[in-house]
């Protein structure tokens, strides 16, 4: 069985990073306005961003979710270009692989977030209207979902003065 060619070549993305982190070095020492990213470097983060979203870990989501999860990835990525740092790896690929991988999960994150924000709002709108006589049984069985979804999100996370903080998992014998 013939092995398949990597889509990206880390040893020449790691090339053109040294260049450019020497351009870059350069323009710092002559005050001058930092280079432009070259073109293979940009090709590579969208490769990477874009090849990683094709994992199953994302693959639950619609298109256009998945469109925005890659989008963010790439603005970190060359957001994060100047940080790469050859003395601590010389592993580019991995760098902007998890560059990427975390935007996804923030943009996760944030889409729950608004999700529970206009869930609750919903229900908030009908425990103040009071008009629970005229529900349906499909306006009931969206709410038991809306509820579940609702106390799914506040099970894994505590509000405290406006600000949000993940709750910690006990363990089974600190129950």
């Amino acid at each position: 069985m013939e092995k398949k060619p990597a889509y990206l070549n880390n040893k020449h993305l790691y090339g053109l990073m040294i260049r450019y982190r020497n351009l870059l070095k350069e323009s710092k020492e002559n005050k001058t306005s930092p280079p432009a990213i070259p073109d293979d470097i940009g090709k590579s983060i969208v490769l990477i961003c874009s090849r990683l979203i094709n994992k199953s870990n994302f693959s639950g989501y619609s298109s256009q979710y998945r469109e925005e999860m890659v989008s963010d990835a790439m603005m970190d990525c060359v957001a994060a270009i100047d940080n790469f740092d050859p003395d601590k790896t010389n592993n580019p690929f991995a760098y902007f692989t998890q560059i990427a991988w975390n935007a996804y999960i923030r943009r996760i994150q944030k889409e729950k977030k608004q999700q529970y924000i206009k869930l609750k709002n919903y229900e908030n709108t009908i425990v103040l209207s009071g008009d629970f006589d005229n529900f349906d049984a499909t306006q009931h069985a969206f709410n038991e979902i809306t509820s579940a979804a609702i106390k799914d999100y506040e099970s894994k996370y505590i509000l405290r003065d406006g600000k949000e903080f993940k709750r910690k998992k006990v363990k089974k014998n600190e129950k």
